[in-house]
């Protein structure tokens, strides 16, 4: 039961006080506690003198401050993390340095593990932990001593008449509600909710708030910097608090995106677009530069995709080579979207974000041959990808190739990607140059949305998924396409979605011959691409983007009489009779797939 002192200078002061006192309780819980009033009550010499004015002090507080636990003044350090990584480096650090430790729930455990000596915050609020965990740090025992300010007297004044004592550091980081709740179909919204933290962000707002006299740290990486600032003279320390505090909004920020993304997909009702969304990223690196020297770059991670299941080049592990560049990061994009696609044994070249050579085969060292052969002056330095493990064999063809235009110079390239390398793999293709960058990257998952800036705003588009086994290829001419040429057809058709508008791709036995890409009328590209595919276009297959506008003398007409064997694309021109007409005149299989593949 707590005993309460009431100190004031005059009689009547403390019976103002007693009043105060009884406010705080019901009558019949008033009842249960004892109340002293004197005109200026002492207690035994053991404890701190009472407070000069009107004020209520718990003989508990008191006496916890006569000890040394919790006094105002005294400094303090509360801890609570979700990711415990370094806890003991910073509890052990702050410890030394002075601070009483005080935290919560599992953080405390684990220090007690530790062997840290730490105080439960129970200890403090002299409440327990209720309502499943819901309610924990949320007393004024807590706040009051993260946002009191140090330089306002009444704030220090009120801290004393109540016993409460300052925090000086809170360390405090959330649960990663991204990873385990938003990018997760497994968990049930009753489940969610409760993994939405509360006291978590309320702590470290009041601390970043209170930034001048609380240092506030979200990041395990922010320990060492904070232990040799408290070190030191701290003179100086506006900018490195700031700088917290900075980082401590930015973690709640994103957190709370978390939280409304995910109670967002449980109410859309299939509506993908919300009226307002916000994408949390997180810096990477700080790059060379950017396109060019002039520009300035940095590369973020997209924290609302889970570091565990997202694929791509973002989370990719590089086994080697120089730090990639702004283009090595478009280029890589690229190349590992492309050879994503196929299912079985590709390879992919890519320059310039777009595939030079595309090449499928059940023996992967032949598909890497032919898709430098489609084009070896455009793969030499450029980015290789393949969709399977690179073993001994294919890092050592990949390191001794030579080029097929002069038979003698070793292909050169920026980055090798796949998803698995064997241990002798990776150590030849290690040898073949100290540059070379050599990336492990998981596989891109589908229906993510893309973003592309516009002045003054932004594009949103869901990805573009499609696949041959998802659309029909609809037979619009006389002549039907045979298996080879339809196998052709929709190889091509699949390596066209990643070439940039206007885009042209010639394909035979699942191997790219020639592409045209960029540009601003579609005969342009497709004559880049049979300038590219030769005379080995006979009898081959022509995939294009978009509709053809014109077929007579047009680009339609320069195909057929180029040999093309069958021509896949989208349909749905006003000219679409005239393309039919035209292949059926020289005996070409023509299809509809009813999906463009505008790239821009």
């Amino acid at each position: 039961m707590p005993i309460y002192l009431l100190s004031s200078p005059t009689p009547a002061a403390a019976t103002a006080a007693a009043t105060s006192l009884r406010s705080l309780f019901s009558p019949r819980r008033f009842l249960h506690h004892r109340v002293d009033i004197s005109n200026r009550l002492s207690v035994a010499c053991a404890l701190p003198q009472v407070p000069s004015r009107g004020s209520l002090v718990s003989v508990r507080a008191m006496a916890g401050a006569a000890t040394g636990s919790t006094p105002t003044g005294t400094k303090q350090a509360l801890i609570s993390l979700s990711d415990k990584r370094d806890l003991t480096l910073i509890a052990n650090g702050l410890q030394e340095l002075g601070y009483t430790i005080v935290s919560t729930g599992g953080t405390a455990s684990a220090l007690e593990k530790a062997g840290v000596p730490v105080t439960k915050v129970e200890q403090i609020t002299n409440f327990p932990e209720m309502l499943d965990g819901r309610v924990k740090t949320l007393h004024p025992s807590i706040h009051g001593g993260i946002l009191a300010r140090r330089d306002q007297n009444h704030h220090m004044e009120a801290l004393n008449a109540h016993g409460i004592g300052t925090f000086d550091v809170v360390v405090v980081n959330l649960y990663p509600f991204y990873d385990k709740v938003t990018s997760s179909d497994n968990v049930s919204f009753e489940d969610g909710v409760e993994n939405i933290d509360i006291g978590g962000p309320t702590m470290i707002r009041a601390a970043a708030k209170n930034h001048r006299d609380v240092l506030v740290v979200v990041d395990h990486n922010d320990y060492p910097a904070l232990l040799e600032f408290l070190k030191g003279d701290q003179s100086d320390g506006g900018q490195f608090r700031k700088k917290l505090a900075w980082k401590a909004f930015q973690h709640v920020a994103s957190y709370d995106a978390a939280v409304s993304e995910w109670l967002w997909k449980q109410t859309s009702e299939g509506n993908i677009f919300p009226p307002s969304f916000t994408v949390p990223l997180s810096l990477n690196s700080t790059l060379r530069y950017g396109e060019n020297p002039h520009q300035k770059a940095a590369f973020y991670i997209d924290k609302s995709l889970s570091l565990v299941n997202a694929g791509g080049i973002a989370t990719a592990i590089k086994h080697h080579g120089k730090e990639m560049s702004y283009n090595n990061y478009l280029d890589a994009d690229a190349a590992w979207n492309c050879v994503s696609e196929f299912d079985g044994p590709t390879c992919v070249i890519v320059k310039h974000t777009n595939p030079c050579g595309v090449a499928l085969r059940e023996n992967i060292l032949e598909a890497y041959r032919l898709a430098v052969k489609a084009d070896p002056v455009s793969a030499f330095g450029g980015i290789v990808a393949f969709n399977t493990t690179i073993d001994e064999d294919l890092a050592r063809e990949i390191r001794e190739f030579r080029s097929p235009t002069d038979g003698e110079t070793r292909m050169f390239y920026e980055i090798v990607v796949a998803p698995s390398y064997t241990p002798k793999g990776l150590e030849i293709l290690k040898g073949k140059s100290k540059a070379l960058r050599i990336l492990e990257a998981k596989k891109t998952g589908k229906g993510l949305q893309s973003l592309r800036q516009v002045g003054g705003g932004w594009l949103v588009q869901e990805s573009d998924d499609v696949t041959p086994q998802d659309i029909s290829f609809k037979v619009k001419s006389q002549r039907a396409p045979e298996e080879k040429e339809l196998s052709d057809a929709k190889f091509a058709w699949l390596c066209v979605k990643h070439v940039k508008s206007n885009a042209i791709v010639i394909a035979k036995n699942n191997c790219m011959l020639g592409m045209g890409s960029g540009q601003p009328n579609r005969v342009e590209s497709l004559r880049i691409a049979f300038k590219k595919a030769g005379e080995e276009a006979k009898g081959a297959a022509l995939a294009s983007d978009a509709f053809f506008p014109f077929a007579w003398k047009d680009a339609v007409e320069e195909a057929c009489q180029n040999g093309i064997g069958v021509i896949a694309e989208p349909g749905g021109g006003m000219r679409d009779n005239d393309a039919i007409d035209c292949c059926n005149k020289y005996g070409v299989s023509l299809l509809f797939t009813d999906i463009r593949h505008f790239r821009h």
